[in-house]
């Protein structure tokens, strides 16, 4: 059996929406690094897209797993409920930021996650307007690719998507986009499109994800919060890519000191184990009656299991610290690349590791090279190198290693990336 064997093999069995970005099959994964089915060995700067924050099987995740297994792997939360899930939700209303009571609520995927904020905003406010940001990614289900501010490939060829669905632009200072100019698109919308009093909610990634990791101001955040006072209106916080330690904090909201009214969560929760959050304010969570919320696979006994080993394991190993340390490192090398390659690398950015390398054309942030970032992410692989892209122009390679990663193996991963950017010069 070979890569080869099983890509063609996949191509005559499944879906050609669910895409492979890398024609590598796995065999087994230890941390920050895979091995495929060839025995080749890959360093993984991708962590299955910020899911893997404490590293491929990390032990003490993979022995909660295992203990809860052998005692029952799902009974349905809603008809049979226990401890874990209790215990999780626990945890979770502690750590959500903000000293407002919360309550929780658990699903499987992160759109699940984003849909369920979404109702329940319009619950709450009895309003039918939701407001987003261009860029924002929010799930590939019929409402998320609404809220979801890219067209290819989430949204092309889906339509018509529900209405009362808007989109502003979200504050970028590489791209000119200021935080003024948000304000005052938002005021727009208010102006001509919908009046403050029929929106539910206004939903922001405190970093893009798929946009191309852009973080938002925390001067702008804050003025979300006040706009949101002053209207009535919800503020959801999605941090699906953002929590669990990946920015340097657990959830990237707390580098802005606002509270949410509600977030999501999903990604790095559980270490690769299906699960899901909506964290709230415990009077809006409550809005909702028994019954309106929930899914068959929602708050999976193992999901529970491997989320509460994973806030351990964040905890015990200082993980939010060791963000920081490991976008210290990595941008430290990629600004070195970029004094190499003025004209290709636009600009390195980072909320501790949540890194980003925008590649551009002759060094103008309005030449995006998505040609080059499509090249480097194949040649990389050849170098048992793992990337992954982004970015609405699909000109950015974002680095999401694991934050258990040594920095022996950032070293030797950035000696691949040099020589694979090196080859194509």
């Amino acid at each position: 059996m070979s890569n080869q064997s099983l890509h063609d093999r996949r191509a005559q069995a499944m879906a050609q929406g669910q895409g492979a970005l890398h024609p590598i099959y796995v065999d087994k994964a230890r941390n920050a690094e895979i091995w495929d089915i060839e025995g080749a060995r890959y360093i993984d700067f991708g962590a299955g897209i910020a899911v893997n924050n404490t590293g491929h099987n990390h032990p003490v995740v993979q022995a909660a797993v295992q203990d809860q297994i052998e005692r029952f792997s799902h009974t349905c939360l809603m008809v049979t409920p226990y401890e874990s899930a209790v215990a999780l939700a626990e945890k979770l209303n502690l750590a959500a930021p903000g000293d407002t009571p919360k309550k929780s609520l658990f699903v499987t995927t992160g759109a699940e996650a984003v849909e369920n904020c979404v109702k329940i905003a319009r619950s709450f406010t009895g309003r039918s307007g939701v407001i987003a940001f261009k860029g924002g990614f929010h799930g590939r289900t019929n409402l998320t690719m609404g809220l979801t501010g890219k067209i290819k490939p989430y949204k092309a060829g889906f339509g018509p998507f529900p209405g009362e669905i808007y989109h502003a632009p979200y504050p970028n200072a590489y791209h000119g986009v200021s935080e003024a100019d948000s304000l005052a698109a938002l005021d727009d919308l208010f102006t001509c499109d919908i009046e403050p009093g029929r929106v539910a909610a206004i939903i922001i990634e405190p970093v893009q994800g798929e946009g191309g990791f852009y973080a938002a101001p925390p001067a702008f955040v804050q003025a979300l919060r006040r706009l949101c006072d002053q209207h009535g209106i919800l503020l959801i916080a999605d941090e699906i890519q953002t929590g669990f330690a990946r920015t340097g904090r657990l959830f990237a909201t707390e580098y802005s000191g606002i509270e949410p009214d509600l977030m999501t969560m999903a990604k790095g929760i559980a270490g690769g184990f299906p699960i899901s959050a909506v964290v709230g304010k415990a009077h809006i969570m409550d809005h909702p009656g028994p019954g309106a919320l929930g899914g068959t696979y929602g708050g999976s006994p193992l999901g529970c299991a491997a989320a509460l080993a994973v806030l351990d394991v964040i905890e015990a190993e200082n993980l939010c610290e060791r963000a920081q340390q490991v976008g210290e490192h990595m941008v430290s090398r990629l600004k070195r690349l970029q004094t190499r390659f003025p004209q290709r690398i636009g600009e390195v950015r980072n909320l501790g590791a949540m890194i980003a390398m925008e590649l551009v054309v002759d060094g103008d942030a309005n030449k995006p090279d998505a040609e080059l970032t499509k090249a480097l992410i194949d040649e990389a692989r050849h170098h048992g190198l793992i990337l992954l892209s982004c970015g609405i122009r699909g000109n950015v390679v974002r680095f999401l290693p694991a934050l258990t990663i040594s920095d022996e193996l950032i070293a030797e991963g950035m000696d691949r990336l040099d020589e694979a950017f090196a080859a194509l010069s």
